[in-house]
């Protein structure tokens, strides 16, 4: 199986994967995944694509990420996995999308206002 190559973005945060057969490691930044997100949500958000789609322990992955935070980041990555799948087998895309999985959430944060404290957020107003 040749290697499949895919991105997915999350708030700031992009990650690029590559998608190989194998025994189900995934290697983030050069660390596994369970080094580079520490905390059980982080780490159930990244092998959700594969555990979803019925692949565990199927593929290897090897991601490069960047921006964002380590959330924004960890969604990154199982959209690409997500995607990835997809692209070698079209029969798991239900099951993706039935998740929400499929979907690329495009929030972002909203951009700080002149004269506010954040982009909502006024001073305080004291009348005396």
């Amino acid at each position: 199986m040749p290697t499949t190559n895919t991105s997915g973005r999350r708030k700031t945060a992009v990650a690029r994967i590559y998608l190989t057969a194998g025994s189900g490691a995934i290697t983030v930044n050069g660390k596994d995944y369970k080094d580079y997100f520490p905390t059980l949500p982080l780490q159930y958000i990244v092998t959700q694509s594969t555990e979803v789609s019925g692949s565990t322990g199927q593929f290897d992955v090897k991601a490069n990420v960047a921006g964002g935070g380590v959330k924004g980041q960890a969604e990154a990555v199982r959209l690409a996995i997500a995607k990835a799948i997809v692209e070698l087998d079209a029969e798991k895309k239900p099951a993706l999308r039935a998740k929400g999985i499929m979907t690329r959430d495009d929030r972002m944060v909203e951009r700080k206002k002149p004269g506010r404290k954040k982009a909502r957020k006024r001073f305080q107003f004291s009348k005396r």
